[in-house]
């Protein structure tokens, strides 16, 4: 029942997207070229918005209806408790896992509890960019070691790099209502876990630092 709950919501988000925005993907490689029966793993560069799942107007409804099953989101426990908010995110996926933004038990316990088949999500810069570029502690956003982590741990399947063209001309941080009849933009590159990693040292620690870097450096070359 919940998967079916869940389904519903992203689908009748699919459709509305695509009655009142504008959508602008580019994949890498070609849309007609990727399995999404492989995704593992999907990393969300330039988070500007809680509106992100507008997103997922772009997946095939039947991957659409993998992810209401198969999804496992890490997301922040300060998010998960506001009322609104929280309440529709745990309905239209099912499987969150609430973590602090600090590298504790929380999110080490959210690790071992990742399962060969699961479908993970992530925002690799772990918090929200305002629209002055900055995070709301007037820091510069950076990409955390948390996604490597997750990367350390899975050995098949396809990571979807979905670097967004923001949000903030829809709806910004504290913004209730989302502007409508705008356009979204996304570049997604697909690329195979396995030969990801062996892109970088076998050392774990030294692997986790040069992933970090090489989002780093994807993020920072903008849209």
């Amino acid at each position: 029942m919940r998967r079916s709950i869940a389904f519903l919501i992203l689908a009748t988000i699919k459709v509305v997207v695509r009655v009142f925005y504008t959508r602008e993907f580019h994949w890498i490689p070609e849309r007609s070229r990727v399995d999404f029966n492989q995704a593992r793993l999907l990393v969300l560069l330039n988070h500007t918005s809680l509106y992100e799942p507008l997103f997922l107007s772009e997946l095939p409804f039947r991957f659409l209806w993998l992810i209401a099953d198969k999804i496992y989101l890490p997301i922040a426990d300060v998010t998960l408790k506001r009322p609104l908010v929280g309440a529709f995110f745990k309905l239209m996926l099912p499987r969150v896992f609430p973590v602090t933004r600090k590298s504790d038990e929380s999110w080490q316990n959210y690790l071992k509890s990742i399962e060969p088949d699961d479908l993970v999500i992530i925002a690799a810069e772990g918090r929200m960019k305002r629209p002055n570029g900055l995070d709301k502690h007037g820091k510069k956003m950076s990409i955390r070691g948390g996604v490597a982590d997750i990367i350390d741990r899975m050995d098949r399947g396809s990571m979807f790099i979905c670097h967004s063209g923001g949000l903030h001309h829809i709806q910004k941080p504290g913004q209730t209502i989302p502007r409508l009849f705008q356009r979204i933009r996304m570049r997604v590159t697909v690329i195979d876990i396995p030969a990801y990693k062996k892109m970088f040292p076998e050392n774990s620690r030294e692997r986790k630092i040069k992933i970090v870097e090489d989002l780093q450096t994807r993020l920072d070359a903008g849209f």
